[in-house]
Parts: C-alpha cells; structure tokens; sequence
C-alpha cells in the first residue's frame, strides 16, 4: 500500500487522487490557523519554494481535532495561509487525523509510521510525515520539528 490509494478534497473542494503526485517526495502536515505552531507555516513555504523545481510538494491537511485550533471555514483556512504565510502549497479540506472519523491517509499514516512508544494517534497540529518517491511513508516527525530541521531527508530522497 502507498499514499497514492487514497483520494482527498482539495480546499476548494475538488476531489483528488493523491496519485496526481506520483514520482514526487511529500511532506503531508496536519495544520491549524490558531496553533503555537502555526508560525510552522512560513517554514513549510520555504521548503517548498526551495525544493519543488526537484520533484517535493508539502501537503497541508487542517485540522479542528486539538483544541478546536482550526474553527475556521476552508475559505476562512486559505485566506488565513495565503494572507499570513505566502502559503502556495496544496491546502485540503479539513480532516480528522484520529479517531473513527479520521481521514484514511491518516490512518495509514499513523499506522506505517507509528510516533513515540509505537503510539498510533496523531498527537498535536503540525505532525508530519515524509513520503518518498514510491508513495512510502520513511519518518515522521513531532510538531515541535521545525520544517527547516527537515531539509537534510528531503535532500537525501529528491
């Protein structure tokens, strides 16, 4: 199994196969406007910018699952991004990451890269997972992971 299974809905609506980014490297974020984290944004811009010309896109799935820190509409979610961070990476409608609701890729992605103690559950907004070329989950990483602390896998996958 591979990420390219599953299909979401784009922010504004429209439903895709993640296959559209076959041959790629994905970092896939669950993000939250009102977060700590949220500044985490700006970073995941920058390594977009920088590597998306080589074949990486980051993919954003917000999320209202942690202290309701994401209240806001999908409009509501791009404006706040494209506003506040310059955000140009792919935006998805909001998701569930736990619990019997949660987005299929995020069970798939809890389950191929379980995080501290084999725990399964996604634990706060800005986790996030590499994917390689071949659609694999290869790590995760915590939300307090700065995107920038990433380059170095990125640069080992693209």
């Amino acid at each position: 199994m591979t990420v390219y299974q599953f299909e979401a809905k784009k922010i504004n609506g429209e439903i895709i196969s993640l296959s559209e980014y076959k041959g790629e490297v994905l970092l896939i974020v669950n993000t939250a406007s009102n977060c700590g984290f949220t500044p985490q944004y700006k970073e995941l811009q920058e390594l977009y910018e920088q590597y998306k010309e080589k074949g990486f896109t980051v993919l954003g799935f917000p999320c209202n699952q942690f202290m309701n820190q994401e209240p806001g509409t999908e409009s509501d979610i791009q404006s706040f991004c494209e506003m506040n961070f310059g955000v140009t990476f792919p935006l998805f409608s909001k998701v569930d990451v736990n619990g019997k609701n949660a987005h299929p890729l995020f069970q798939y992605l809890t389950e191929e890269a379980p995080g501290v103690l084999g725990m399964k559950a996604v634990k706060w907004n800005f986790t996030k997972f590499l994917v390689n070329r071949s659609g694999e989950v290869v790590e995760r990483y915590a939300p307090n992971t700065n995107p920038k602390e990433i380059s170095q896998d990125i640069e080992k996958l693209i």
